[in-house]
């Protein structure tokens, strides 16, 4: 296997948290394996969360009506972009898989990360219009969310309280990663680790190292390819791709429903 770069997006306060023994063991394993490990340590680098105009070094094309996508992208194209988002476009651009790190926060994920996504994932430099979702700048490289819940996963299922963690997940892997092209990996959900004795931690840990092992060769999970849509009737569904779906008891994914019932696991499990 030639020489893999990953990224590690890590956003956890504390050295001793469970996330930073996830984050550890991915480090651990994937050098073993050969791999050069990237980690931004958001919190330790104390990275700004806020998309403003202190991202842009010099004037700004529009200060009367400030605009952050086109203003970054123009900064960008010329060069003045803020130093931290400079260093993260480096590590972005030599990482072949991406991991995202994190404490589940209000169904989400934290806001220094959520932060470090607005920001890095620059207009021009991770998605265009014309370049996004299977046409995305992106679409060598793969991407995953690696995460704890504060519930437990009978809570995350479609007759559960918080509802289908299908759901939840669709908008960061369909509309970050998917968006700008990554290849999205199933999601590793360590469920309510805070409520589980010592033991019952080390197996989730045993259980990752044992998934980081195949890791890279991974199916990535299935999202309807762009030229699915037609670009002149509003990039709806295609006629074609939706009578293909006729037959089945299930939507095509958890966002292209197709006012059917959602098909199972689709946003945990390739595959499917």
């Amino acid at each position: 296997m030639a020489v893999k770069t990953v990224l590690i997006v890590y956003a956890h306060q504390s050295a001793g948290s469970f996330n930073a023994a996830v984050k550890d063991a991915a480090v651990d394993v994937l050098k073993k394996q050969g791999c050069t490990v990237l980690v931004s340590d958001l919190y330790e680098i104390k990275f700004k969360a806020t998309a403003t105009e202190e991202d842009i070094t010099g004037a700004v094309k529009n200060p009367e009506h400030f605009c952050y996508g086109e203003e970054t992208m123009l900064a960008w194209q010329e060069g003045r972009l803020a130093s931290d988002i400079v260093e993260e476009h480096k590590k972005l651009k030599e990482a072949d898989l991406v991991i995202f790190q994190f404490p589940m926060y209000w169904f989400s994920v934290p806001a220094i990360m959520k932060g470090w996504m607005d920001r890095v994932l620059t207009l021009g430099f991770a998605y265009t219009s014309e370049k996004r979702y299977s046409a995305g700048i992106f679409r060598e490289k793969k991407a995953m969310l690696s995460f704890t819940t504060g519930s437990h996963e009978t809570m995350f299922s479609s007759n559960g309280i918080n509802g289908d963690m299908n759901v939840t997940l669709w908008p960061v892997q369909n509309g970050v990663l998917n968006y700008c092209g990554f290849q999205v990996l199933a999601p590793q959900v360590f469920w309510a680790p805070t409520h589980l004795s010592a033991e019952a931690r080390d197996s989730l840990l045993k259980g990752w190292r044992t998934r980081l092992q195949g890791l890279l060769s991974e199916a990535p999970l299935s999202f309807p390819t762009i030229d699915s849509f037609d670009k002149v009737k509003g990039f709806q569904l295609k006629s074609e791709v939706h009578d293909k779906q006729a037959d089945s008891p299930f939507g095509l994914t958890v966002g292209h429903h197709l006012e059917k019932p959602l098909p199972p696991h689709s946003q945990m499990k390739a595959g499917v």
